[in-house]
């Protein structure tokens, strides 16, 4: 064997614990952030849609607080909202670093508004005959929902939920600074940061294998169930 991939093979074997649970630390991460855009991002984005205008619940105020909520956490740049979040962090859970569960915090805030953005927006596409067909059956508003604008648009909410979950990778690649490990601090901490760039490429090699497989079974998964 060459002496070069030698040494890198003893380095990989070196850091392998490292490296799983770096990966377990990013699963537990993504895991509450996934939870948190299904829970709280889903009726959020729903919400924003129904009180727009012309909607059914229309309520300009509503849709007004709600949107600039939306507008405000996305546009902040994500490692300041990591720092901002701190204090309040500590408050809630008693302690703000050292561990993925308090690093999930941010995590789960931003991916609560980048789905709500993605839901409102695959409401949007749903055709105006739709929502006139289902007021003429006289459906009420949860039958609405659910029964109607979720069933239509249901191949384009899975695609922006993938589309959420691949921009969920790439910010908990920054949860390192408040020392939340996973995959993104260990190729800074252990490949970048000791110029050990080869250790640094295969953990890049691992999360885009991960983003690739993520996207690939969304997109199935919106033609598959894609009726239109």
């Amino acid at each position: 064997m060459d002496p070069t991939d030698q040494l890198l093979s003893e380095r990989i074997q070196e850091y392998a614990p490292r490296l799983m649970e770096s990966l377990a630390e990013s699963g537990i991460m993504m895991g509450f952030a996934i939870v948190a855009a299904i829970v709280f991002g889903l009726p959020l984005g729903t919400l924003l849609f129904l009180t727009a205008s012309g909607k059914p619940m229309e309520n300009s105020w509503l849709y007004q607080m709600a949107n600039i909520f939306v507008n405000i956490v996305r546009s902040f740049p994500f490692l300041l909202l990591v720092i901002a979040m701190q204090p309040a962090i500590r408050l809630l859970y008693g302690r703000a670093t050292g561990d993925p569960i308090a690093a999930s915090f941010p995590m789960m805030l931003i991916a609560i508004v980048l789905y709500a953005r993605f839901v409102e927006q695959s409401l949007l596409d749903v055709p105006r005959g739709v929502i006139e067909t289902a007021q003429s059956m006289g459906a009420t508003l949860p039958q609405l929902v659910w029964k109607f604008l979720y069933v239509e648009a249901r191949s384009s909410l899975i695609i922006g939920f993938t589309t959420a979950f691949v921009s969920l990778i790439s910010y908990s690649t920054i949860m390192g600074v408040v020392g939340g490990g996973g995959i993104g601090d260990f190729a800074i901490r252990y490949g970048y940061q000791r110029y050990e760039t080869d250790v640094m490429y295969v953990a890049i090699i691992f999360i885009i294998i991960f983003v690739e497989l993520i996207q690939k079974l969304g997109l199935n998964l919106a033609r598959k169930i894609d009726k239109r």
